[in-house]
């Protein structure tokens, strides 16, 4: 089973809006309501798959009963803690001739909240995964992700996407695979990366603080996998045009847990990774089994 940790998903509320103008009624040409969030959509990817996952995190209200309800129709479990006060966040994303976004706050999680969020992870068995990806919420101490991480049972695989401090300070937890990307590697180690040497050293930096496989992608240059032998694996990219990046990373991730556990072998784990990300990127909201798919055949 994997698990995947959202601290604060949404309802995110897609529309489109031609020639919008500020004081005016505007009236939408499109409406589209998609289950957000980084943990989220790696559940949805890998659910895509074929791979069972369960989605942990807070909800509230009645956004938060529609987003469990919605991904237990797409046949996702959810153990979400449930949350009394305030509600589970929507996100406007308005497409117009500029693109614009107005983000909810999400609900008011107390201190037993997140000691309920902690029981649930300390009782994943040995042999599974959990995921944690994204930013730490502001209504959240800054070490959410260290105190989650703590409770976590040998034997269970670790996976990161985060950025910057909030991934180096869960290195010391040794995940098995981490997810920068470039711009990312770059910021952590403040520096310009401009080589595929560069890259390699710099994963290997991260390696030494503890992650196991470092997985950099390059947005149009591909991807590289620098493993736990110390191996390394470049994936190029796949070819077509970026409709929506959003999603691509997290989609990215899913595919390489998803291929990493079906052959246990990291080159089909890349690229089956680099087929679910390009495969978002290629389509509006998150790619479908057949569209990742497609992809793989071209890689």
């Amino acid at each position: 089973m994997i698990y995947t940790v959202t601290l604060n998903p949404a309802l995110d509320y897609v529309i489109q809006v031609p020639q919008f103008r500020v004081g005016q009624i505007n009236r939408m040409t499109s409406e589209h309501i998609y289950y957000g969030g980084k943990g989220i959509n790696v559940s949805i990817i890998l659910n895509e798959l074929g791979v069972e996952t369960c989605a942990l995190g807070f909800v509230a209200d009645f956004t938060g009963r529609e987003l469990e309800t919605g991904l237990n129709r797409l046949g996702i479990r959810t153990d979400f803690v449930h949350v009394k006060e305030g509600m589970t966040r929507i996100n406007v994303k308005m497409k117009s001739e500029e693109e614009t976004e107005i983000n909810g706050q999400g609900p008011k999680v107390t201190k037993k909240d997140f000691l309920d969020l902690l029981e649930k992870v300390r009782t994943i068995p040995a042999g599974d995964t959990i995921v944690v990806s994204g930013n730490i919420p502001s209504f959240m101490p800054s070490d959410s992700y260290e105190r989650l991480l703590e409770q976590v049972q040998p034997g269970v695989r670790i996976v990161v996407d985060a950025e910057k401090d909030l991934l180096i300070s869960t290195l010391r937890f040794h995940p098995f695979v981490i997810k920068p990307n470039i711009d990312e590697l770059s910021v952590m180690f403040d520096t310009t990366i401009q080589t595929r040497q560069e890259i390699v050293h710099y994963a290997k930096a991260l390696q030494s603080k503890g992650a196991e496989n470092v997985l950099v992608s390059m947005a149009g240059q591909g991807s590289m996998l620098v493993d736990e032998q110390g191996q390394t694996v470049i994936q190029p990219a796949a070819e077509g045009t970026v409709v929506n990046s959003v999603g691509a990373g997290d989609s990215m991730v899913a595919g390489f847990i998803a291929g990493y556990l079906r052959k246990k072998d990291y080159a089909y784990a890349q690229k089956l990774g680099a087929s679910a990300g390009a495969a978002t990127a290629f389509h509006s909201g998150l790619a479908t089994k057949e569209q990742i798919d497609e992809v793989f055949k071209t890689l």
